[in-house]
């Protein structure tokens, strides 16, 4: 099992960030891909964002990431299982560091603006859900190799507006 590497807040830097660029290395590299300065840059913006980006947000983060390759780096870097997709309501997919890498989490997701915050639960809570989900998995013959929550509703400020 890979090693849950936690970015310290406000960015990756010290000892967690070079744990953290050496496990993005190594997924790339068993995905026969390379470690280059812009997709470095990707998991640095993501790595700073504590939530899951859109492109726009990704590239307003860093001036010197152009759109394209910005799009095709996350594909690459998907793939290697160093970035996590999060699918929303709107028009604009969010990217985010794999779980793997900071940690297990779950996603509040407004139904309106699609914007995305993560959560985590009490460790009881946790290893409730996961016992209650490993159960109904074994009950159909899945196989489970995680689980994700997304709770979707109306976020504070579309809830404010009554929207």
């Amino acid at each position: 099992m890979a090693a849950r590497i936690a970015p310290p807040a406000g960015g990756a830097d010290g000892a967690a960030a070079g744990e953290l660029h050496t496990t993005v290395a190594q997924r790339l590299r068993a995905d026969e891909q390379r470690y280059t300065p812009g997709r470095r840059a990707l998991v640095e913006v993501l790595a700073a964002a504590g939530r899951p980006l859109t492109v726009d947000e990704v590239l307003g983060a860093d001036d010197s990431l152009a759109q394209s390759s910005a799009y095709r780096n996350l594909g690459v870097l998907e793939r290697a299982g160093v970035v996590h997709r999060v699918v929303t309501a709107d028009e604009f997919a969010r990217y985010e560091l794999d779980e793997a890498l900071t940690g297990h989490h779950h996603h509040l997701i407004c139904s309106v603006c699609g914007s995305v915050a993560d959560f985590t639960v009490d460790a009881d809570l946790e290893r409730a859900l996961a016992d209650s989900l490993a159960a109904a998995a074994r009950r159909h013959g899945f196989a489970a190799e995680h689980h994700r929550l997304d709770l979707v509703g109306l976020c504070a400020d579309c809830a404010a507006a009554g929207r």
